[in-house]
C-alpha cells in the first residue's frame, strides 16, 4: 500500500522546488503526437467537508432551536461555522465546548469555565470537567445538538468522548444530533490494543483500537448502531458525509486541533507517543516541538535533551524546568504509523524503572497486559500478537460503517 505521507512529503517537495515539467525531445515526433492525442489525466475532485455542503443540512436547522459543539476547528473557509449559521438566519442558542474550550487556548485536562462568547454574545457550556455530559436543563430548550470538531484519530484523544456524550444525552431527552464529518488525519490505517471494558474513561469509552481508522461521522454511526449509549440508547442521528474523500488521502488539518498539536508530525506520532503521559517521560509539552520529542530525566543515553518551561498551553509541563534526554523525532521519517519502538527504548534505557509507569498508564493503553508485557521484556512483535485477534475482529466490525472507499 502507498503511504500516503510519503506522497504528501512528495507534494509538498514538488511544490517547494518548483520543479518544471518535464520536457520532449524535439526530435521524437511520434511520442509528441502521441502524447497530445492521449486524453487529459483526470483532475482529482476537491474535497468538501460535511460543514461545507449546507445543501445537505441547512434544512434540517432552520425554525429549530440549535446546540452546537465546536471549537477553533469548526472553519468553513476563513469563517467559523458559528457565524456563518447565524449569517443564514440559524438560530443558535448555546455553544458547548470540549476540552481547551471553544477558542482551543486551554492546556490539556484544564478545568474550562462557562462563560458567553464575545463575538456573538452567545452562551458559552463547558462540557469538561465535571459537566462532561450536556446536563437536561442545559439542552431542554434545543431542538438540535450540533457536532463539528476536527479529530486526529486515536481512542484517547478526547472530541470523540465528547461527542459521545452529546448523543447520550440527546438520545435521553428526545433530542436530534447532526455531526458535519472531517477528515481523519490517520485514518489510513488501524493499528493497537483494543479498549478492554474495566479501563472505560474519558480518555477511551468504547472498545476500539488505538488507531481506529474513522471519521468522526463513521464514529457516530458506530456508536449508535452498537448501542454503546448508556442503556443501549439510540440517538436520532445524522451524519453529513464529506465529498471526495477516502481512507488513503493525506489530510494537513488547516487549524491546529488542539494547543500541542501544532502540526502534521505531532498529529503522525501522537499515537505512539501519547501513552508517555502515563509515565515519567515527556512528551515535549513546554517546548516548540510538542508531540515531537520525547524525553526524561532518568533516560540513559545523552545524545539528545530538552528542558521544558511553561508555555501557553502547557503552563506546567512534565520535567518543568528539568533537563530531559531523549530523541528527537521531529524529522519527517520518524512520522511512521504507529509503533512500540518509542515506548521500549525509553523503558528499557530508563534508571527509574520502578517509577517508569504511573496509574494513567491503562486508560490511555485500555488494557492491563501492556505495562506488564513491557516490564517482562517482551518484544513489540511478541506483543502485538496478544492483542491481534481482538484487532481483527475490530476490523471486521468497522467495515460495516465505513463511509468512504477504504485504504485496502
Amino acid at each position: 500500500m502507498t503511504n500516503p505521507y510519503l506522497l504528501l512529503s512528495a507534494s509538498l517537495l514538488l511544490a517547494l522546488g518548483g520543479c518544471n515539467a518535464k520536457q520532449v525531445p524535439a526530435n521524437t515526433t511520434s511520442e509528441v503526437q502521441a502524447t497530445a492525442a492521449a486524453p487529459a489525466p483526470e483532475q482529482a475532485q476537491p474535497l468538501k467537508l460535511g460543514a461545507e455542503q449546507m445543501e445537505l443540512y441547512l434544512s434540517q436547522l432552520q425554525g429549530k432551536r440549535v446546540g452546537m459543539i465546536v471549537n477553533q476547528t469548526s472553519m468553513v473557509g476563513q469563517t467559523h461555522l458559528v457565524d456563518t449559521l447565524l449569517s443564514r438566519g440559524i438560530e443558535i442558542k448555546t455553544i458547548f465546548a470540549p476540552e481547551h474550550g471553544f477558542r482551543g487556548e486551554a492546556d490539556a485536562g484544564a478545568h474550562i469555565k462557562d462563560g458567553t462568547d464575545s463575538r456573538t454574545g452567545l452562551p458559552i457550556i463547558s462540557l469538561y470537567g465535571s459537566n462532561k455530559k450536556p446536563k437536561p436543563e442545559q439542552i431542554k430548550d434545543l431542538d438540535v445538538l450540533l457536532f463539528d470538531i476536527q479529530d486526529v484519530g486515536t481512542r484517547f484523544y478526547t472530541y470523540i468522548s465528547t461527542m459521545h456524550y452529546v448523543m447520550e444525552a440527546a438520545a435521553e431527552n428526545g433530542k436530534e444530533v447532526l455531526v458535519l464529518d472531517r477528515p481523519n488525519p490517520n485514518g489510513h490505517y488501524v493499528d493497537g490494543p483494543v479498549l478492554e471494558k474495566e479501563h472505560i474513561s474519558f480518555v477511551g469509552m468504547h472498545p476500539i483500537p488505538i488507531v481506529h481508522g474513522l471519521t468522526v461521522g463513521e464514529l457516530a454511526n458506530m456508536i449508535n448502531g452498537q448501542k454503546w449509549l448508556d442503556g443501549g440508547r439510540q440517538a436520532k442521528l445524522t451524519v453529513i458525509p464529506m465529498d471526495n474523500y477516502d481512507h488513503n488521502m493525506p489530510y494537513n488539518l488547516p487549524v491546529r486541533p488542539s494547543p500541542n498539536l501544532p502540526n502534521a508530525q505531532s498529529i503522525a506520532l501522537y499515537p505512539s507517543i501519547c501513552w508517555f503521559e502515563g509515565t515519567d517521560v515527556s512528551v515535549g509539552r513546554g517546548t516548540p516541538t510538542p508531540f515531537q520529542i520525547i524525553g526524561s530525566p532518568y533516560y540513559q543515553k545523552k545524545d539528545f535533551s530538552f528542558t521544558p518551561v511553561s508555555t501557553p498551553g502547557a503552563t506546567n509541563p512534565p520535567h518543568k524546568d528539568v533537563t530531559c534526554y531523549g530523541l528527537d523525532l521531529t524529522d519527517p521519517s520518524h512520522a511512521q504509523p504507529f509503533t512500540l519502538a518509542y515506548l521500549l527504548e525509553m523503558y528499557n534505557n530508563s534508571t527509574n524503572k520502578e517509577k517508569f509507569f504511573n496509574n494513567f498508564f491503562e486508560k490511555l493503553a485500555g488494557t492491563s497486559d501492556l505495562r506488564k508485557q513491557v516490564i517482562a521484556g517482551k518484544t513489540e512483535a511478541e506483543i502485538r500478537a496478544s492483542w491481534e485477534p481482538a484487532l481483527t475482529e475490530y476490523k471486521t466490525l468497522r467495515k460495516q460503517y465505513l463511509l468512504y472507499p477504504d485504504f485496502n
